[in-house]
């Protein structure tokens, strides 16, 4: 139940530095970085929907419409849709962090269907390790959401 509280934790964190940004810099993508803010706050919630329907494949994915916009190797500038506004990507992610806990709570201990690798790097077998590597995602995604919008505030 730890990891879920990570989880929690993790969430507030990033909902903290997103509170932080100005609203004229969700779309800047400056020198150095892949993408924007938008980008990394839709994939931080993307990324989370997914790896729940990973964990427990009953799980139905909110906002499916969403996927194509922030999988990996996606990017802006190859955006032919409008993407969620910054309201409803907030909202999203307020959202989610309950539903996700719920979800989890209960099968913590579950082995997966199938094991998932990152790279070669990692091999996860379990719905707390898929959990954890959720949390660990997320604050990755937090920090360049702060960089960025340090970036884009100077």
């Amino acid at each position: 139940m730890e990891t879920l509280n990570q989880f929690n934790f993790a969430r507030i964190y990033t909902l903290g530095r997103i509170k932080q940004v100005n609203d004229v810099a969700w779309d800047i993508q400056p020198p150095g970085f892949n993408n924007t803010i938008r980008w990394n706050v839709g994939h931080v919630y993307v990324n989370a929907e997914i790896l729940s329907q990973k964990a427990i494949p009953s799980y139905e994915i909110v906002h499916p419409e969403w996927v194509p916009l922030f999988v990996p190797e996606t990017k802006p500038s190859d955006w032919d849709v409008e993407p969620p506004t910054s309201v409803e990507l907030v909202s999203a992610l307020k959202e989610q962090t309950e539903r996700i806990k719920a979800v989890l709570a209960n099968n913590l201990s579950n082995f997966l269907i199938e094991s998932i690798s990152i790279g070669n790097l990692h091999e996860m077998n379990t719905v707390e390790a898929l959990a954890q590597f959720m949390v660990w995602h997320e604050g990755v995604h937090a920090g360049i959401i702060h960089a960025l919008n340090r970036a884009t505030s100077e």
